[in-house]
């Protein structure tokens, strides 16, 4: 099944592509240095939920186009906030109607702890990758921490934004960001709303790499794309379901439920097909079965 041929429409406001097994997003108004639109946000989630489905894509590549990631969210939204409005907002509407029908039989249930507007990504049983190109502010920031990894460009920078406009705390940025750099640090980053720019957003645990600018799409797609050639994707969505699952456990939970997955592990094809393809010294052929 295709990706291309499952979405069957225009992304407004996003760019979508496949290469080798690596599905590419791009959030694509380079001209407002890719400001969150209710439109980009409808066709990101359409996108991801495309690629949850597809079999062909094993990981997820997002980035911006231009000279920035992400901006936050666009300008004229936050002038035209009726602070009455509540749930009647544009942005607040944008995934109205929005079904999330991927398999989820891999890995412990999540879904209890997941809400939200993008409570969903962790539940998409496929890495996803945030190749941070350049400025990422505010609302983008919260999105770029709610993928799995983050591989930065040299001249990129965080910045929370929320104080410097009357705002608090977003979209679960208050767990995400001390569960990444630490309590202090996330008082620091919310409080402040200073830049951070490469080098402490690596030494602060916000990235993964760093790479040249020139060079970050393509190293963040070789780097997917590895995984997608050596690694069961099976694997992958089962321990990326248990990793979430144990920030809400306790440490006798957590083992519970990696010995009932471990057993539920060696019946399938991929376990078969990780030993025979060690044992015949050949590439693997795991099909996530």
């Amino acid at each position: 099944m295709s990706t291309v041929a499952v979405l069957g429409q225009e992304l407004e406001d996003l760019k979508l592509e496949v290469r080798g097994n690596v599905a590419i997003v791009t959030l694509n108004r380079p001209d407002k240095l890719n400001a969150w639109t209710a439109a980009m946000e409808k066709s990101m989630r359409t996108a991801l939920v495309a690629c949850a489905k597809d079999d062909v894509v094993r990981a997820i590549v997002v980035t911006g186009a231009g000279r920035g990631f992400c901006a936050g969210a666009d300008m004229n939204l936050l002038q035209k906030i009726d602070p009455d409005a509540g749930e009647k907002r544009e942005l607040a509407r944008a995934n109205d109607g929005a079904t999330d029908d991927w398999d989820r039989s891999l890995g412990p249930d999540i879904s209890t702890h997941m809400g939200g507007r993008f409570g969903y990504m962790p539940q998409i049983p496929k890495p996803i990758i945030a190749a941070v190109n350049g400025p990422c502010a505010g609302l983008g920031m919260v999105f770029a921490l709610w993928c799995d990894m983050r591989i930065g460009a040299e001249d990129m920078f965080f910045t929370t934004s929320f104080a410097k406009r009357g705002l608090i705390a977003e979209h679960g940025i208050s767990w995400l960001l001390p569960e990444l750099a630490g309590h202090s640090v996330a008082m620091d980053l919310l409080f402040s709303a200073r830049r951070v720019d490469a080098d402490e957003a690596r030494a602060l645990g916000l990235l993964n790499n760093t790479v040249p600018t020139q060079e970050l799409v393509n190293e963040a797609v070789a780097y997917a794309q590895e995984m997608a050639d050596m690694v069961s994707p099976r694997s992958v969505a089962v321990m990326k379901a248990q990793i979430w699952k144990a920030k809400f456990q306790s440490l006798g939970a957590a083992i519970e439920t990696g010995d009932e997955e471990m057993q539920k592990s060696f019946a399938s094809d991929d376990f078969k097909e990780g030993v025979e393809h060690f044992v015949q010294k050949r590439p693997p052929r795991f099909t996530g079965r």
